[in-house]
């Protein structure tokens, strides 16, 4: 198999314009993991949850201060630069942390799936299972927000070779799951219609501080960067921007002022759309779905 076949090629100078609404060039979109890890969860035979034994009191704890105080800490700055989230969420979260749930409805929100907890799997689930917990998201969501799910982002990214097509057979619309692009795209599903939208690894924050250890100064300096260049090129066609956060990591004290300047700088330029993740992929949908497939049997895909 030369590739996994979910999305056609299609060259980034060969595409068609994509406009977003006022003239923007840049859909801006900012995504906070709210996520549960269970101490001790059931085992999983492809992964351990833990890397140390269990129970890994040092990891459970560092990471439930994203919920007690990093989210918090996050949740004022965002709204001090008029910045909503989209959150990619454990839905266990709904049952755990109320609290947190209910300031991120009142400050307009959305909230997209990011599996049940963080500490299990799809790895090796059956059709049924997995099926099961993707509609598991879609009732809580809507029984503790109000909210249609609408975006998927598999937990501690584990996938089967159903999930996609799952996704989009279960009435979901995008997916932050594939990270080859920095426009949205179609995904090739057997049933329905779905997008990819941009989700960075490389804006991160796990990534940033856990694997490249870079300082919340330099974090900043990568976003701001990272924006100018897609800032500059969205004005021949649009692109998208996402920052995916970890309240436990961007939370930290000594980061908060580093995050919240790389906020401010993108949010205060005037072609940049703030937006949610489902409302960029709607757009893109209603507007750019169809002709990006067609450009892309130009090119030379197979139908």
């Amino acid at each position: 198999m030369r590739d996994p076949a979910l999305y056609d090629y299609l060259p980034y100078n060969e595409r068609p314009k994509i406009t977003w609404p006022n003239g923007a060039r840049v859909a801006f979109w900012v995504a906070p993991n709210i996520e549960f890890y269970e101490l001790d969860p059931p085992k999983n035979p492809s992964r351990a949850a833990w890397a140390r034994p269990t129970p890994d009191v040092l990891n459970y704890s560092y990471r439930d201060y994203g919920n007690r105080v990093g989210f918090w800490r996050m949740l004022e700055a965002m709204k001090r630069c008029n910045m909503r989230g989209s959150v990619s969420l454990n839905v266990a979260v709904c049952e755990h942390h109320p609290e947190v749930i209910r300031a991120c409805v009142d400050n307009g929100w959305e909230f997209y799936s990011h599996g049940t907890y963080n500490t299990r799997y799809l790895t090796g689930m059956s059709i049924e299972q997995e099926r099961a917990v993707i509609q598991d998201s879609i009732d809580t969501i809507k029984k503790h927000t109000g909210q249609k799910l609408d975006g998927w982002l598999a937990p501690a990214l584990t996938y089967t070779e159903n999930t996609l097509d799952l996704v989009a057979e279960m009435g979901l619309t995008y997916v932050c799951d594939l990270f080859h692009d920095d426009q949205p795209s179609p995904v090739k599903v057997k049933q329905g219609t779905l997008i990819s939208l941009p989700y960075s690894l490389e804006m991160n924050d796990t990534i940033a501080y856990n694997v490249n250890l870079v300082q919340p100064r330099r974090y900043a300096e990568i976003l701001k960067r990272q924006f100018d260049r897609l800032y500059e090129e969205g004005e021949q066609s649009g692109t998208v921007m996402c920052i995916p956060l970890h309240p436990y990591l961007v939370g930290q004290p000594h980061r908060m002022a580093a995050f919240e300047e790389a906020l401010s700088y993108i949010t205060s330029h005037d072609k940049v759309w703030l937006a949610t993740g489902r409302e960029i992929a709607q757009h893109f949908s209603e507007h750019h779905f169809d002709a990006f497939n067609a450009a892309a049997q130009r090119v030379g895909n197979a139908p």
